[in-house]
């Protein structure tokens, strides 16, 4: 069966619940394994074990936030070369943009040599006071339902192998 790895990294609960979304609906579809993880507890060997990938963070400084940077730091050179041709997709959170987040994680696959299953998208919370950017997020439901379509069309095309 093959596995769909779904790794995530949040704050401030905005990306954790995209990842969730996603997880849930990919749970639901038979015939691949979704697996949850967040970015500090993931490593070379999750990668290694999975056939697809979702990452999923936030954007900080007009970057990947530091967890999930710290993720791709240490399990970069332990795969590479050995996951390419993998499908992989994912989704920013942001208050503002996400195209720094969005362009850094695509160069990082890129070197890994994945291939996009389906297109990067951003979710934007609008957070612009110092406030609002430290709060708990609430990702709404019609941007829930976009995370929801992409965890179930990454798991159905890996049930059907089309990647």
């Amino acid at each position: 069966m093959p596995k769909l790895l779904i790794i995530y990294f949040s704050r401030t609960g905005g990306a954790k619940q995209m990842a969730k979304a996603a997880f849930e609906a990919a749970q639901s579809e038979d015939g691949t394994e979704a697996i949850l993880k967040w970015a500090e507890d993931a490593g070379p060997d999750d990668l290694l074990a999975a056939d697809g990938y979702i990452f999923c963070a936030p954007e900080n400084l007009a970057a990947i936030a530091g967890g999930m940077k710290e993720f791709f730091d240490r399990s970069y050179y332990s795969v590479l070369g050995k996951i390419e041709g993998r499908p992989y997709a994912q989704m920013i959170c942001a208050g503002s943009d996400g195209e720094n987040a969005m362009k850094q994680t695509a160069r990082i696959a890129t070197g890994w040599r994945l291939k996009v299953a389906q297109e990067p998208f951003i979710i934007c919370t609008h957070a612009q006071t110092t406030e609002q950017i430290l709060a708990d997020k609430t990702i709404g439901e019609e941007d829930l339902q976009k995370c929801r379509e992409l965890g179930e069309a990454m798991a159905a095309g890996l049930a059907m192998g089309v990647f």
